[in-house]
């Protein structure tokens, strides 16, 4: 009995400081993302409310009051979903584009994550290679070549021999050649136009991998080399260890590359929806209607998430630390 007591009075301590250590982690995540939060609040709510009073609003300009503004309710979603054409055939053929692009970044950052967690001399200038895309793409680096891709987006569409509009400047992979190779093995339809706008688009898919490629990288680092011996030992082949270990134990982050790169695509300054919302913005009295196009936009980005994490939750392993 005595003995009972004095191991409930040594655990009970033990539990107070596991509670304090993890309490000790929670503030210190607060802290770190304090300064986001603090931004989020007071620079990025009030132009987030601004914007959905826009998207309900008329805005009229008066010699005497200035700018002024009235009350129109639904009006402006309206417009942009049922008036404007445009709205809704860049918005379909934008999601369309990227439900290709999406699997691709997500397949291409795995098997790039793969090989470069392998041993093998100057693995980590091969890292810095994948990830200079990410570092040229931002800043005037990206603008130019956002305005690159845009103009040659433009020029080839112009051209009568390209309906689709997918591929990247410079890359033309021969996809007609592609086409017919698939017609001639009898592939369906869907397949063949999930191919061929994946090798149209591929300049542009291996310049959005780099983060993605990181954040795979990092899961698969974290796997212990205790539990590959183990399969070793017990004789599962290379193929079996990926599909079983590597797969399931990196499927959280997995899913959190996906989440990224959903919005990374959606919002990136070369989508073509976000180039349509900004140019019916600069237009005369376009300001109201662009801020509606812009939360259907949202609308649809949070739908889309949505449908991700849950359709992906259900194959999402996670190792318990107990």
């Amino acid at each position: 009995m005595d003995r009972k007591i004095s191991m409930s009075r040594t655990a009970a301590p033990r539990r107070r400081r596991a509670a304090s250590l993890d309490k000790r982690k929670a503030m210190g995540g607060w802290l770190f993302v304090m300064p986001f939060v603090i931004g989020l609040i007071l620079i990025y709510f009030p132009v987030i409310v601004d914007s959905f009073k826009y998207s309900l609003s008329s805005m009229t300009f008066d010699k005497t009051q200035g700018f002024v503004i009235e009350f129109v309710g639904l009006e402006n979603y309206q417009e942009a979903l049922f008036v404007d054409p445009k709205f809704v055939q860049t918005l379909t053929s934008g999601i369309k584009n990227l439900i290709i692009d999406i699997p691709s970044i997500v397949i291409f950052s795995l098997f790039i994550a793969v090989i470069l967690n392998q041993k093998v001399l100057g693995r980590a200038a091969f890292r810095a290679i994948f990830f200079i895309p990410v570092i040229c793409a931002t800043g005037l680096m990206g603008s130019i070549a956002a305005a690159s891709s845009a103009y040659d987006d433009y020029m080839m569409n112009q051209d009568a021999g390209i309906t689709t509009g997918a591929l990247d400047s410079g890359f033309n992979l021969g996809v007609g050649n592609l086409t017919r190779l698939f017609e001639s093995m009898k592939i369906g339809t869907e397949i063949t136009d999930f191919v061929v706008g994946a090798v149209g688009r591929i300049s542009s898919i291996i310049d959005r991998c780099g983060v993605q490629m990181l954040i795979l990288l990092a899961a698969l680092q974290s796997i212990s080399p205790a539990i590959y011996e183990s399969c070793s030992i017990d004789g599962a082949t290379t193929w079996e260890t990926f599909w079983k270990i590597t797969l399931p134990m990196i499927s959280p982050m997995i899913l959190v590359a996906t989440i990224y790169t959903v919005i990374d695509s959606f919002t990136s300054a070369d989508n073509s929806v976000m180039v349509f919302i900004t140019a019916k913005y600069n237009e005369a009295g376009g300001n109201v209607l662009s801020a509606a196009m812009a939360w259907i936009y949202f609308a649809i980005i949070i739908l889309i998430v949505l449908v991700v994490v849950v359709a992906m939750s259900a194959f999402v392993f996670y190792q318990r630390r107990d």
